[in-house]
């Protein structure tokens, strides 16, 4: 359990002044100056040894990320990106952020951007985020009145932070159709390499981060690496901020200790699954790309990375998704299924095609209009667009599907089986009646 003096967010729900004064009251922008002073190497090392795991969904050690950065300029300037596109359904935590504590993302923004050279930021925000851009605006020019942002300020590191509004798409997530979005061009993702961290915005080295991995900066680095490496458990260390939507009696967004038992943290936070515990039927434990968990695989199990690829899952960013046994699972799978063929850009053919079949597969199979053996043809449609596309949204589509098979294939074969009943029934009643 977390210590309410361990929080990082300490205005989660708005109930503060979300003000500068009021940010500072609470011990941000404390002593930023000092820790610019260290040095970068200071910055980068100090971030490596916290362990902190990039909170965007794939988990990749974020100091290492800044240490890509080319150590000297060659002429082109550096540039910071926030993926602030919070397009992942079930996934709410960068909007609490932005709305309720954006200071803790501005100071981090100038302190990251410190660190790989950069005198710029771009903050991309969600198409849909009206009042979070405003709120963060807001706190922005806050700063540049304070004299924190712009040509000689307090601080000593020249900074100009950018808000870019999106125009609400899933696929801008991907942090080269972001830069590509950025740029005016249509949002669709770049072949790798070269990595953004030589060729990224404008053709300059850029390092692009989630909001929350970048708003935990600054507390990381005043209260020491040991202090946040000590929460949670190794390779999974740190506070996270997790997302519970669903049927649960109490949804909402908290922070607490990595590797917190699943049981646990609904009953402290949630207040328990709507019905009690024996009316859980799944749970979807990182957003809706994830792989759907049985409730009794997820019950015990620690919430972090580790935690979830145990049970054949992943932890993306930490947005649960609760469904009791009122939930008709099939349908479930297919309105996902229906989402990424939506949000799919086109570009590489697997996805295309394949994301627009596996919907009208899974359409059936929410009727139970198929035949048995087209549940492994179409789990081999998932493989082949899993790990085949230039971006991850082909997995992300192929995920949820296998999850479901995997799982729930009993449930999937006994709706054939009623249909196929229900039309042979209807059949005889058609002949008896001619």
């Amino acid at each position: 359990m977390l210590d309410d003096k361990d929080r990082i967010f300490t205005n989660l729900y708005g109930l503060h002044d979300k003000s500068l004064k009021g940010a500072m009251s609470r011990g941000h922008w404390d002593g930023t100056k000092q820790i610019l002073e260290k040095g970068r190497d200071w910055i980068i090392n100090e971030m490596k040894a916290s362990g902190l795991r990039g909170r965007g969904g794939a988990g990749f050690p974020t100091g290492l990320k800044w240490s890509f950065m080319p150590k000297e300029s060659d002429g082109r300037p550096h540039y910071l990106v926030v993926n602030a596109d919070e397009s992942e359904p079930g996934t709410c935590k960068d909007r609490d952020i932005m709305r309720h504590d954006p200071h803790t993302l501005i100071e981090g923004c100038v302190i990251a951007s410190f660190a790989m050279g950069a005198h710029a930021a771009y903050i991309y925000v969600r198409g849909e985020y009206m009042r979070e851009r405003e709120a963060l605006q807001a706190a922005i020019d806050e700063c540049y009145d304070a004299g924190l942002l712009g040509a000689n300020n307090k601080l000593g590191w020249d900074m100009e932070i950018f808000v870019h509004h999106g125009a609400g798409a899933y696929i801008c997530g991907e942090e080269t159709a972001l830069l590509e979005s950025l740029e005016g061009k249509k949002g669709q993702p770049r072949l790798k390499p070269p990595f953004p961290a030589n060729m990224g915005l404008y053709g300059c080295p850029t390092t692009v981060n989630n909001v929350e991995s970048i708003a935990v900066a600054p507390t990381i680095l005043r209260r020491g690496a040991g202090w946040f490496s000590s929460i949670g458990r190794p390779n999974n260390v740190g506070t996270k901020l997790f997302m519970v939507s669903g049927h649960v009696n109490k949804p909402c967004t908290f922070e607490d200790a990595m590797g917190t038992p699943f049981r646990e943290m609904i009953e402290r936070h949630c207040g328990g699954v709507r019905g009690g515990w024996d009316n859980l039927l799944a749970v979807i434990p990182g957003g809706s790309s994830c792989p759907v968990v049985k409730a009794e695989h997820i019950i015990d199990a620690p919430m972090d990375f580790d935690g979830m690829r145990d049970v054949k899952s992943s932890f993306g960013t930490a947005a649960i998704i609760v469904m009791d046994r009122s939930t008709d699972i099939i349908k479930a799978i297919w309105r996902l299924a229906a989402f990424y063929k939506h949000e799919s850009c086109g570009q590489c053919t697997p996805c295309r095609e394949g994301t627009g079949w596996m919907m009208r597969v899974m359409e059936r199979m929410v009727q139970g209009r198929a035949q048995k053996r087209e549940i492994d043809m179409l789990f081999d449609v998932t493989k082949q667009v899993e790990g085949h596309t230039i971006c991850a949204l082909g997995d992300a589509a192929a995920w949820p599907i296998q999850g479901l098979i995997r799982n729930f294939r009993p449930e999937m074969e006994a709706r054939i089986d009623e249909y196929t009943r229900n039309a042979s029934s209807h059949g005889a009643v058609l002949q008896a009646a001619e």
